[in-house]
């Protein structure tokens, strides 16, 4: 068996283990695969194994792999999107994860209109209030979520965000809590659901997914290390 596909038989144990103990059905995870840096081949490999959900937070490298890979994967924008690579994204990707603004929210309305597109997005927000990391205060984005479901090409299907790095994987426990309980009261406040919290990764996705998460980005637990490819942006 293949690198990868020894490695995803382990990560679905660890998922299926994980939904087990909070009685969750395992198909209520989704593992997006997040292939920056990986070539076209390493994809092609893993979408071979069945998995269809892939995350790329670089436009110029997912603009030269996208047209390379199976017409039927789905493309996920995971990285930080400055407003001027909007319409790459638009046109690139099935969902823009990490709307970290109203400004931005504006530009991907703008650029999904001009090309007559309905575009899924997932509100990013800084839980834990690290100044490195982007995303919405969460008591601002209470406040604006409001006003963000009027942009009409903009489908919010839920939050995500990136937790602090811990060594001690529980140590993030509560801010997938929060996250959590934010986007139910988000959900209160529109008057409809949020299925998607977008939270966990290789080191911490257990802790996630007993805290409600139902879509996991995982890299180096699945593809292992490797080296970059080098793009120009």
């Amino acid at each position: 068996m293949s690198e990868i596909g020894s490695n995803l038989l382990r990560l679905q144990d660890r998922i299926a283990a994980a939904c087990s103990r909070v009685d969750r059905v395992t198909a209520s995870v989704t593992l997006m695969a997040v292939s920056k840096n990986q070539p076209p081949e390493r994809i092609t490999e893993a979408a071979a194994l069945g998995l269809t959900v892939f995350g790329e937070n670089r436009i110029q490298e997912a603009r030269a792999k996208i047209h390379l890979c199976s017409s039927h994967l789905q493309w996920q924008f995971i990285g930080h999107l400055q407003s001027n690579k909007a319409r790459d994204a638009v046109s690139l990707f099935h969902t823009v994860q990490g709307i970290d603004s109203a400004t931005l929210a504006s530009e991907i309305q703008k650029q999904a209109e001009k090309q007559s597109r309905r575009m899924r997005v997932l509100l990013e927000v800084n839980v834990a209030g690290e100044a490195s990391k982007f995303g919405w205060n969460p008591e601002r984005l209470l406040s604006e979520i409001s006003t963000l479901q009027l942009l009409d090409r903009l489908e919010i299907q839920g939050l995500m965000t990136i937790a602090p790095y811990c060594a001690d994987p529980e140590r993030v426990r509560p801010f997938f809590r929060r996250l959590r309980e934010l986007r139910d009261r988000c959900a209160e406040r529109l008057d409809r659901p949020l299925p998607i919290l977008s939270m966990g990764m290789s080191g911490d996705m257990e802790i996630a997914i007993e805290e409600g998460s139902t879509l996991v980005r995982i890299g180096t637990a699945l593809f292992g290390d490797r080296p970059p490819i080098v793009l120009s942006e």
